[in-house]
């Protein structure tokens, strides 16, 4: 079985988190909603992984967030690849600002109550990762 490490970060801003959905020139799952997602490198800390996503893909500073929550690991299988797993790490950072920059990597952004959630098509079990962080 094949495991990819990857963290998973949502921006919590005034009771509402930021989800993104996901653009046609990403490797895997297409136009789904998500959280701030990245593959882990080599050695590299997911917290630290998590802080370059959140500038990479929405434009806001390390500065700009403070780190609410680290979840529990969570395995979930994929359904896109025969025998993978990706091993996510959730995270949970509060961030003042809500105007963003998407880069290629999401097409577009809303700003949800956490209860709205089931009203996207997100990637699998988004609602279980964002579960070990409240």
């Amino acid at each position: 079985m094949h495991k990819t490490k990857i963290v998973t970060t949502f921006l919590i801003n005034s009771d509402k988190i930021l989800l993104l959905k996901r653009s046609q020139k990403v490797k895997s799952m297409k136009n789904l909603w998500a959280g701030i997602s990245g593959i882990i490198e080599g050695d590299e800390k997911p917290d630290k992984r998590a802080k370059i996503e959140v500038f990479e893909e929405v434009g806001i500073e390390e500065s700009d967030i403070k780190l609410i929550k680290e979840g529990d690991v969570i395995i979930i299988e994929s359904p896109q690849y025969e025998n993978h797993q990706w091993e996510v790490y959730p995270f949970l950072f509060s961030c003042d600002k809500r105007e963003i920059k998407l880069n290629w990597e999401n097409s577009d952004s809303r700003w949800i109550y956490r209860n709205e959630l089931n009203n996207f098509s997100t990637v699998p079990s988004l609602e279980k990762v964002l579960t070990r962080l409240f």
